[in-house]
């Protein structure tokens, strides 16, 4: 049972540690992503696949196939500098609570107070990371036109639909397999 509990929580702990590295991939390297300096066709901007496997595609978004006024992409480049700046503090908090989580499973004997308590800091993180990437994802979004927003939903639709399939792809077992 005890190898069942420390198999959960390292599943868990390193989804906190990929979820961790995204947010801070969106937000390091928003303004690069939305940039679209670069001519589209062979070698452009917009004719590579960004981070995410789309062009200037973060925080939700397909920048890249918006059509982003000069005006527009500065105004993302300073909000994604704010809130790079804002979760500087909050990344080291979660490394701290990730590695007292860590040390208070590894702890013997066992101390279940404090194994909930570092789960309950943790989490606590986790929601403050998970705002802050809320806050980035609205704040992008309402500079925006209309028109790019309906064309940024159906971006992300389409991404999450091809997440789903690329999830359910692996779901299946290989021919001869049981």
């Amino acid at each position: 049972m005890a190898t069942m509990s420390k198999i959960a929580m390292n599943a868990r702990m390193r989804d906190v540690t990929l979820g961790a590295m995204v947010i801070a991939l969106l937000l390091g390297g928003a303004a690069a992503l939305f940039a679209q300096q670069a001519p589209a066709g062979p070698g452009g901007a917009r004719g590579r696949p960004g981070r995410f496997g789309v062009p200037g595609f973060a925080a939700g978004f397909a920048l890249g196939q918006l059509d982003l006024g000069d005006a527009q992409k500065q105004q993302i480049r300073d909000i994604a500098q704010r809130h790079r700046e804002q979760t500087r503090g909050l990344a080291e908090r979660m490394q701290q609570a990730m590695g007292a989580q860590r040390a208070a499973i590894e702890k013997v004997p066992v101390n279940e107070a404090l194994v909930r308590s570092a789960v309950q800091d943790l989490a606590a993180v986790e929601a403050d990371m998970a705002v802050e990437q809320a806050r980035l994802h609205s704040d992008i979004f309402l500079v925006l036109t209309i028109e790019q927003q309906e064309k940024a939903k159906q971006l992300e639709a389409q991404g999450q639909a091809r997440a789903r399939e690329r999830r359910q792809r692996g779901q299946r077992q290989p021919k001869g397999q049981v």
